[in-house]
């Protein structure tokens, strides 16, 4: 496994990171909690030392299966949570005041119940879930962040940045006041490249990366035929004609690389780990299988630069969870 340094933090992590949303188990149906535990535990195993949970995966669920396994490993484990916001809108919209979403008592009072749920003393990376450039200079939201720093129940400060919005955490990122981001990014989600990736490395913010196989799109494993079990979200995500979108455009994708399907999945998380400003990115990982075959991909190897430049046309601007 190879490790970079998540920015500014100085914590070395792994390239490929645990996203521990499937494994609460409410929006991704099929998780089992054995097989939950030990696709952590082999990951461990297997080098990778970056978990990223959050409070609403399965109402702290996925905090308590990480809190199990952390605490039974000696190794050192980078643990990063996430607060909902107070008030359930995710993305954040334009309009909305900070204390809607974030106030210092909200801030404390989420983290303080994330630590009951972890068994930990410290979450290592505390993020909001959602993100406005407009909440700068708005509320006391930092007042609780920096209280939490102080008392030592957080070490560092990020932001879960609205989906495709990217841009939306500049004036954020140029404070000072953020140590990390965390933002969608693939082979078909390219506008990080645009700006957000560039200002990170200039001000050495730590990027997590997430949904870079577009859950489940770029893994070369969706047809027209996938079906999701009942009340899985990818229903709502793959609806309509868009799983044969999905499908024409990853065959389109192997037909310009040369590759076959089977290595889409590959590809997708190399393409992304070939950005110098990517600190990790964090596949949602609920089996050993897929942590076998994820992690293996973070030996510090990225894409060649002709296959880099083959992927650039591919970009595709568009939004799946509206």
């Amino acid at each position: 496994m190879n490790y970079r340094t998540l920015g500014r933090t100085g914590l070395k992590v792994s390239e490929i990171g645990y996203g521990a949303w499937g494994i609460g188990k409410t929006a991704w149906i099929g998780a089992d909690d054995d097989e939950s535990l030990k696709a952590l535990n082999r990951s461990i195993d297997l080098g990778l030392n970056f978990i990223d949970t959050a409070l609403v995966y399965g109402d702290g669920h996925s905090e308590k299966l990480v809190g199990q396994v952390v605490r039974e490993r000696t190794k050192d484990i980078v643990v990063a949570s996430k607060i909902p916001p107070k008030n359930r809108q995710w993305p954040a919209r334009a309009g909305v005041l900070a204390d809607e979403a974030f106030t210092a008592e909200y801030v404390i009072s989420s983290t303080e119940q994330s630590l009951r749920n972890l068994g930990l003393e410290t979450i290592d990376v505390q993020q909001f879930h959602v993100w406005s450039d407009e909440w700068i200079g708005q509320g006391d939201w930092l007042d609780g962040v920096q209280k939490l720093k102080e008392q030592g129940k957080i070490r560092f400060f990020g932001v879960s940045i609205n989906d495709y919005q990217p841009s939306n955490a500049i004036k954020l990122i140029e404070t000072g006041v953020v140590d990390t981001v965390q933002v969608i990014y693939n082979i078909f989600e390219q506008s990080p490249e645009d700006e957000l990736l560039s200002a990170c490395e200039k001000h050495n913010i730590g990027v997590i990366v997430r949904v870079a196989l577009d859950e489940g799109g770029l893994t070369g494993t969706i047809t027209p035929d996938t079906v999701f079990s009942e009340g899985d979200f990818r229903n709502s995500y793959f609806r309509g004609d868009r799983k044969q979108q999905v499908y024409d455009r990853v065959l389109q994708i192997t037909k310009d690389l040369g590759i076959s399907a089977d290595e889409m999945a590959e590809t997708a998380l190399r393409y992304v780990l070939s950005h110098p400003a990517v600190s990790t990115v964090i596949p949602g990982m609920r089996s050993v299988r897929n942590v076998e075959r994820n992690v293996k991909v973070g030996d510090g190897r990225g894409l060649p630069n002709d296959q880099l430049v083959k992927l650039k046309p591919h970009r595709w601007i568009r939004n799946f969870y509206s």
